[in-house]
């Protein structure tokens, strides 16, 4: 005998038979709406009461969304039509809906998508309503809608069907409006400043720009392997090198490495380039993009992450790297290049590393691990050091460090920019200094780009630039990173 759900999706089958019978288009092309679920609801303010088996005459609108739930009373049928603006309550009437839409109401089911043409009441408790005069479906769900779903613990189960999780708790639906008002913002915000938006490349010869692992793929009609782009830098300052002296671009990027809250393989990320400008300039311009991207997603400049509540207001300290290192463990790391010291440091700390890695990484590793997640912060972290910064410029009165600068919030990297290294030759030497922890067997040290390097043979101005990522967005709503991107990476089941 077939289970419950089995009869009742083969009852949803049978219904369509019925839409086709009463002369409906099964799956038509295209509805037209003249009003959405908010704006029935505003209304509705000055809108008659329904009352007994007559209304006054009211505005006639016609919406559109998916039925949640389906409520018949005898001579009475109340549903609840979603729509991406929200919800609203449907109502027919079997003496003022007309024989049709009698008809068809019980060939619909939850789930259905379906427009309709009525008036616009209220009900004696001041329900906003739109009193149904005309249906068309639009749409059969042939598949069920989970009962219980606001809250479902199984997170993997929520993200393999996001479609679902959107359908059903309109707080998700909520998140991702707040996420386009955070790259909106982000546009604004740049181009505001006179910055150029502009698209490079997600395909590269060379992998550059920072310290991660590429994807590789092969291009057929060239017969090439490429390496899927790991950041957006290089392209963006040959552009500095070609003219433009103020771009940003905003893009996909890709990172074979492992998943964590904060870490994803493909996700979005914003970097902008500034020519004539150095990182001083950069931390002041950066602290106020946040605090215009924070206000646009939490309302104000107060948020929390983790239980901890982070104030952007104001202007954030600045503190030098192995100062800090100091002041938060203890231990003195300027200058020291010894590595076996240095292994027996983080082995004293008991932080695991990877025996291929050289003092620089040494040194950054103790950084992430022992000192950063003692930072509440925001804060901005500056002046690193060489070894782990190829692409920045020499610090111009500190020997062994960089102009570079990194925002840091309750343990967390949120953004990363420099004073640009433009000097061709110290780019070779630093390109070099890279391929050879990479033939250590460091996969994630830079590659040595020679069009990057023959770009900045032509002269690069002095420049700034600075990178973030929608990890920013997931910390600023204290969400684990995943589960503020639409549709992300999953092992197939």
């Amino acid at each position: 005998m077939p289970s419950r759900e089995e009869q009742e999706l083969a009852s949803r089958r049978q219904k369509l038979k019925i839409w086709r019978d009463l002369g409906y288009e099964l799956y038509p092309p295209l509805f037209s709406l003249s009003h959405n679920s908010r704006q029935i609801v505003k209304l509705a303010e000055q809108a008659p009461v329904l009352s007994g088996n007559t209304v006054s005459e009211s505005q006639t609108v016609s919406v559109a969304g998916r039925l949640m739930t389906i409520r018949p009373h005898g001579a009475l049928w109340f549903a609840t039509l979603q729509d991406q603006a929200g919800t609203i309550q449907m109502a027919a009437m079997e003496k003022l809906s007309g024989e049709k839409v009698w008809q068809l109401l019980p060939a619909l089911d939850r789930g259905d998508i379906i427009g309709a043409e009525g008036l616009v009441v209220k009900t004696k408790r001041g329900e906003p309503t739109v009193l149904v005069k005309k249906i068309t479906p639009l749409a059969k769900a042939l598949a069920l809608l989970p009962e219980k779903w606001h809250g479902l613990k199984d997170i993997e189960q929520r993200l393999r069907h996001r479609y679902i999780d959107l359908m059903m708790d309109s707080e998700v639906r909520e998140l991702f409006v707040k996420k386009s008002n955070f790259w909106r913002t982000v546009r604004a915000h740049l181009s505001g400043a006179g910055f150029l938006e502009v698209e490079t490349p997600a395909l590269e010869a060379v992998a550059g720009g920072a310290d991660a692992n590429p994807f590789i793929t092969h291009h057929d009609a060239l017969d090439e392997n490429f390496y899927l782009r790991i950041s957006l830098e290089l392209p963006l300052k040959r552009l500095l090198v070609g003219g433009f002296e103020k771009v940003f671009e905003i893009g996909k990027v890709f990172r074979n490495e492992g998943i964590d809250t904060e870490h994803l393989q493909d996700y979005d990320m914003c970097e902008f380039y500034w020519a004539y400008a150095d990182y001083e300039i950069l931390m002041d311009f950066v602290e106020k993009l946040y605090q215009d991207l924070v206000r646009s997603v939490a309302g104000s400049l107060l948020s929390s992450y983790q239980g901890k509540s982070i104030d952007w207001s104001g202007s954030w300290p600045r503190y030098d790297y192995f100062q800090l290192i100091e002041e938060l463990t203890g231990e003195n790391l300027a200058g020291l290049t010894d590595v076996v010291k240095l292994r027996k440091l983080l082995d004293k700390h008991k932080i695991k590393y990877d025996n291929n890695m050289g003092a620089g990484r040494l040194i950054d590793l103790f950084w992430k691990k022992a000192a950063r997640p003692q930072v509440q912060g925001p804060i901005f972290l500056i002046n690193h050091p060489l070894e782990v910064s190829p692409l920045a410029k020499r610090h111009r009165s500190l020997p062994g460090r960089v102009e570079r600068m990194q925002v840091i919030a309750v343990g967390s990297e949120l953004g990363n920019g420099f004073s640009e290294l433009n000097d061709p030759v110290d780019q070779r030497i630093r390109f070099e200094e890279q391929m050879k922890l990479r033939q250590a067997g460091d996969s994630e040290a830079q590659m040595l780009d020679e069009d990057f390097i023959t770009a900045l043979e032509y002269g690069m101005p002095p420049a700034a630039g600075f990178g973030f990522s929608e990890r920013l967005f997931s910390f600023i709503v204290d969400k684990p990173i995943r589960e503020t991107v639409i549709f992300p990476p999953m092992r197939s089941k």
